[in-house]
């Protein structure tokens, strides 16, 4: 991997990593419906400009009905799940919690596209899932006034992630990237909008947080979305697909240092066991990677 490819790596992982700091910030203000329907409405409009740059707009309107719904199982569901975790989570908490990503895909490419899945791969899967019950040691309570069902809710974001990447792979395969990035993100929009119409809040909106959910939309979803197909493009999906473990280890680091969150030991642990059985179950170590593992650039 050349210089130029390791800088935008970690440049990717950065932004990804920073979504959560960004969610966390702004959900205050705007509540969980509002704050993704400007992020996805943002990003829409600004990867629509793209792709009528890049002549793509004939690709859309060609597969609209996969890309709608790749909309809703990429954007919609999985950005609720988030949205409405980040009000109570740390954002490095829930930057960990979506590295499950490729382990959910793993599961439901084994289900659904009936893909085989190793002895490493299913030992990955249960190490990432130990990983999470570590690092929500302290949180795993169901009884009135508990975040078990926070911490449930919150996986239901790369589960989603997860289905959307194997829907992806069955539908949209071949497709122009930018083409399904854009479409999703209209078909998002036209779902979320009105939805966030009726429940906008009635208090201002600081500054800060139109800033945060700007870069949000903007930084963390538009741009990182071109960052991660052109590393695609240059250096293929097995070395892409680090990011995966990059993005972690930022949105703990911002959430401590700019949003305060405490390093507990929790933390630490829990990141180093997901981590390890992320790449496990993706390949990285003691197997081969499944075409399906890739994590969709809208997973963040």
């Amino acid at each position: 991997m050349q210089a130029t490819d390791l800088r935008n790596l970690f440049l990717l992982a950065s932004l990804w990593g920073s979504s959560f700091m960004f969610m966390r910030v702004a959900i205050d203000d705007f509540g969980p419906i509002p704050l993704i329907a400007m992020r996805v409405g943002i990003s829409a409009l600004f990867l629509l400009g793209v792709t009528l740059i890049t002549h793509h707009v004939a690709t859309i309107i060609a597969h609209w009905k996969a890309m709608a719904v790749a909309g809703v199982l990429n954007v919609v569901l999985p950005f609720l799940c988030l949205s409405y975790a980040v009000q109570t989570m740390m954002a490095g908490t829930l930057s960990i919690v979506n590295a499950m990503v490729p382990l959910f895909g793993g599961i439901i490419a084994w289900v659904w596209l009936r893909e085989r899945l190793s002895w490493a791969r299913v030992l990955g899967l249960a190490i990432g899932f130990a990983g999470i019950v570590v690092l929500m040691l302290d949180k795993l309570s169901f009884v009135p006034g508990g975040e078990g069902w926070v911490v449930v809710i919150a996986l239901g974001g790369p589960f989603f992630y997860g289905l959307g990447a194997c829907h992806l792979s069955k539908y949209l395969r071949g497709v122009a990237p930018i083409a399904c990035a854009t479409g999703s993100m209209i078909a998002a929009s036209i779902i979320l909008l009105p939805l966030a119409l009726t429940r906008w809040p009635s208090t201002p909106i600081s500054a800060l947080s139109w800033g945060s959910v700007t870069c949000l939309a903007i930084l963390c979803t538009g741009i990182a979305y071109l960052i991660f197909y052109r590393l695609v493009a240059r250096v293929g999906a097995s070395k892409s697909i680090t990011v995966t473990f990059l993005a972690p280890p930022f949105g703990v680091l911002w959430g401590v240092l700019l949003l305060d969150e405490p390093l507990t030991i929790n933390v630490v642990m829990g990141a180093c066991i997901v981590l390890l059985g992320t790449l496990l179950a993706t390949g990285f170590i003691g197997g081969k990677a499944s075409r399906t593992e890739a994590p969709d650039a809208n997973a963040q």
